[in-house]
């Protein structure tokens, strides 16, 4: 046990005192936080400044829809009618859209039966421009509704203010009032957990390529296992990581809680994060990065170069990338059978049940069962990375095949 705190010390206060863990104890809040806030700032300011052009032998519909796309309040357009369409209006449209005067325009037919809607065929300028679309769908839903509750025979003034947006208050709530900046913390903590496992990882990684080329690890093998080696880089350079989140959590709580953040993102923004969540925020960063770490010790161990690494580099990559991926499936239901399922596969555990523990509401025994499993699994990949790493920091020269590193598996 004396060798490996030798061991971690020697990593931890080599890699704190560097130039670039304080650039990126700076940089990499400043990005993501950079991000998370102008996304929500330009979230709520974005509007559709679109040219469109709305064809249709109904000009009541259409004069309603152009009224709502140039002054709704997410849109902004130039809409121009054309009412009835000629002979070759498609083929001017088609030549202005070709020529970028037009970003595209709405074909309306009337409905063929008195109680069936008319049919609306969009053609955009560019096929990914879907918040021109969406804009479009959303207005057509809210002229069509008016016309609906007009044609029953409410006034103009009675759909008006039926048609005005509801205000939720959630005065009562208390302290679940303020769940945008719970999202907002729950999402930057994901984020921080990702990035934070996967650079530790590579660091772990290149650090044996760094030692092994050097031929360092010759002399100290003289007093010291393969073991305690990679036990001491794994906790030496975790530790490194642990003091940088401390420091992003601890500067972010203390920037929130001022008025700062607030004056530049237009709305109350801090972290409302509850004693719990650290807590299981250190327990499944740890857990996470032990796995990750263990497993790029051993394809740190199996190269002999930076491109060797960047060629494995995918087993550590692909199920980060996984839980990235499932987000869109775990925010809206963090309870559903989805999420669950995903949260206690071992690779995702970290990221996906510490969402779930911030936007819902997993039982005790799921938390518990997650972490067992968490807990099988990494003495499972310690075990296996272990007498790889004893034996391939050893090896230099071609990188080895499967066969022969199930060989370093078996005489190990």
């Amino acid at each position: 046990m004396h060798n490996v705190w030798l061991i971690a010390k020697r990593e931890y206060l080599e890699r704190i005192r560097t130039k670039s863990f304080l650039v990126m104890t700076v940089l990499i809040p400043l990005l993501m936080g950079g991000g998370i806030f102008g996304s929500a700032f330009l979230g709520g300011r974005t509007q559709s400044h679109s040219h469109i052009a709305i064809v249709s032998p109904d000009l009541q519909i259409a004069t309603d829809l152009q009224a709502e796309l140039e002054h709704g309040k997410h849109s902004k357009m130039v809409v121009d009618v054309i009412s009835p369409a000629g002979a070759d209006t498609r083929s001017v449209l088609d030549g202005e859209l070709a020529d970028k005067q037009l970003d595209g325009y709405l074909w309306i037919t009337p409905a063929t039966s008195a109680n069936a809607r008319p049919s609306f065929a969009w053609t955009p300028k560019a096929k990914a421009d879907i918040i021109t679309k969406d804009t479009i769908s959303s207005a057509l839903r809210t002229v069509l509704t008016r016309e609906s509750l007009a044609h029953r025979g409410m006034v103009a003034s009675d759909v008006d203010a039926l048609m005005q947006p509801v205000d939720l208050d959630s005065s009562q709530a208390g302290k679940n009032d303020d769940s945008m900046s719970a999202f907002y913390s729950a999402y930057a903590l994901f984020f921080l957990m990702y990035f934070v496992i996967m650079l530790y990882g590579m660091n772990v990684a290149r650090s044996i390529i760094e030692e092994k080329t050097s031929r360092v690890f010759e002399v100290l093998l003289a007093t010291i296992r393969p073991e305690e080696m990679m036990a001491g880089k794994v906790i030496g350079v975790g530790s490194v990581g642990l003091t940088q989140v401390g420091i992003w959590l601890v500067t972010a709580i203390i920037l929130t809680s001022t008025s700062l953040v607030a004056h530049f993102t237009g709305s109350d923004v801090h972290i409302p994060l509850t004693a719990m969540q650290i807590v299981f925020f250190v327990v499944f960063f740890l857990l996470g990065y032990i796995l990750y770490s263990s497993i790029a010790a051993a394809l740190g161990a199996m190269t002999n170069s930076e491109q060797e690494l960047q060629q494995l580099n995918m087993f550590l990559v692909m199920p980060l990338a996984l839980c990235m991926f499932s987000l869109s499936v775990v925010i809206p239901n963090p309870d559903g059978v989805a999420s669950t399922v995903l949260s206690f596969i071992p690779f995702c555990t970290p990221l996906i049940m510490y969402m779930r523990i911030s936007m819902g509401h997993p039982s005790g025994l799921q938390i518990a069962a997650s972490i067992g499993l968490m807990l099988v699994t990494i003495y499972a990949i310690l075990w296996v990375a272990s007498r790889i790493y004893r034996v391939g920091i050893l090896m230099y020269g071609k990188k080895p095949n499967l066969p022969e590193i199930l060989r370093w598996l078996k005489y190990s």
